[in-house]
């Protein structure tokens, strides 16, 4: 059975997508047969995988809201193994249309039952936004990985995201763990970047993952091509540091995910 890993935090700008694009590409270079959905109505993971907006493509939206099979919507990456589910604008009506719904947060997880047997990995990059969306995502997951921008207050950040991963556990998913916080934009260079990493890794200890994603410019360009870091510039620090990634996931896999918050 695969693995659900949701990447989510509350706060914008601190790497979802960009982890979910390249993780993501990083596993299906690690062989894993790897499925990203694009849980996010802004669609950006979609045209980072170089599906550009397309008003008559089926997407995540359909899967919730009409009754669409989730493996009808799957689309090949050009990357072997890659696979996405992809978004759309319409998406954002979505946290109004499941309101009314019967068991409105376990509307995705019970779309990805029928999938999970066919990847080795599913990840899901969630809205910038403790909404339905993400607490779908969150129901539907085994674990999140928290991506956090190294800059002030990222403790606080991580820590409101925790009490609220445990309050999810309490209520609708006793299974979900910390896949990991990942810490993102790191730059050597700087003091700040020093002491984030230092305050995180003193507070959650070995929640944090062993790799960060350093501040890369290639990594910032490759969605603008639609292309992941792997077929934008794969000799890229980001690239190298995604790689990494992909296998402490896969080692997490492997020997039981290490942490609950």
């Amino acid at each position: 059975m695969g693995k659900v890993i949701a990447i989510a935090n509350q706060k914008g700008g601190v790497g979802k997508t960009t982890t979910a694009i390249n993780l993501g590409a990083a596993l299906a270079k690690r062989d894993m047969w790897t499925l990203v959905i694009d849980c996010d109505p802004q669609a950006n993971t979609t045209g980072g995988l170089g599906f550009p907006r397309d008003p008559a493509r089926r997407s995540i939206y359909h899967a919730l809201m009409h009754g669409v099979p989730m493996k009808d919507l799957v689309l090949t990456c050009n990357l072997e193994g890659l696979h996405l589910v992809p978004s759309e604008k319409n998406l954002v009506g979505a946290t109004i249309e499941l309101v009314d719904q019967p068991e409105r947060e376990q509307v995705l997880r019970k779309k990805l039952d029928n999938l999970r047997g066919q990847f080795n990995f599913i990840l899901l990059d969630c809205p910038p936004a403790l909404d339905l969306l993400t607490l779908n995502a969150l129901v539907a997951a085994d674990s999140v990985i928290v991506p956090v921008q190294c800059e002030y207050f990222a403790l606080e950040g991580v820590s409101e995201l925790l009490d609220t991963l445990i309050r999810i556990r309490r209520s609708h998913n006793p299974k979900l763990a910390v896949e990991g916080i990942l810490l993102t934009m790191y730059d050597e260079r700087t003091n700040l970047s020093h002491q984030v990493q230092d305050d995180l890794r003193d507070f959650f200890g070995d929640q944090v993952f062993s790799t960060v994603i350093p501040r890369n410019v290639r990594l910032a360009e490759a969605p603008s091509f639609g292309k992941p870091i792997f077929l934008y510039d794969p000799e890229c620090r980001g690239a190298s540091s995604y790689l990494e990634l992909a296998q402490e996931v896969i080692s997490h896999d492997q020997k039981g995910v290490r942490a609950r918050a």
